[in-house]
């Protein structure tokens, strides 16, 4: 079975194939087919990768994946939130992970709550139109390091310091922090969907 990956962020890719490797299923980036990325002008995470999704499965007339995800820090009201991705640019830095981190540590320099939490919204569809889409979600609680530290993941995983490991999602093997990011955790339950109601 071939799913369409309703993104064309590398890291993602690489890391959903490998979470939803069990199901034996082809998972093919929307770039490859040469699908756009689709507007996101939602305010929720579950509304912008539904939004996602439905636009890779009308393109491509196959079933579809999506994530959204981003950061929600407590001490921004959970800000950046599904605007994560731009974060940089808020604060006139160009697009990407590391002006993400460079704003991120700037805006929290004086900031003593660094509780945030990464959360991934994953949203399958079988069609454009599936009235039931599928939607599995994953959080993870942490706080907001003051430097990063670690070379593994991408986005903010050098600055999300897990204390239940003494260190930021970057420092961790892949595997170990594929079993539990929020990404693991949506993937998994999305594997279970995906089991359950499509197989």
């Amino acid at each position: 079975m071939k799913i369409i990956l309703a993104s064309n962020n590398q890291g993602k890719l690489a890391e959903l194939r490998a979470m939803l490797a069990p199901l034996g299923l082809e998972l093919i980036a929307q770039s490859e087919l040469g699908i756009a990325e689709a507007a996101e002008p939602f305010h929720t995470f579950v509304e912008n990768a539904l939004t996602k999704a439905r636009h890779a499965a009308r393109h491509s007339g196959l079933p579809a994946l999506a994530d959204d995800a981003g950061l929600c820090v407590d001490a921004f009201g959970g800000l950046p939130g599904v605007d994560t991705a731009y974060y940089a640019t808020r604060f006139g830095y160009a697009k990407g992970d590391d002006n993400n981190v460079r704003a991120l540590l700037e805006q929290m320099c004086d900031v003593d709550n660094r509780r945030a939490a990464l959360v991934s919204t994953l949203v399958g569809v079988r069609s454009a139109e599936d009235p039931e889409p599928l939607i599995a979600v994953g959080r993870v609680v942490g706080e907001i390091a003051r430097t990063p530290a670690g070379n593994n993941g991408f986005g903010f995983d050098p600055v999300m310091y897990i204390p239940v490991f003494g260190q930021t999602f970057a420092q961790l093997p892949v595997e170990v922090k594929n079993a539990n990011s929020h990404r693991g955790q949506a993937a998994r339950a999305m594997v279970e969907l995906i089991r359950e109601r499509w197989l």
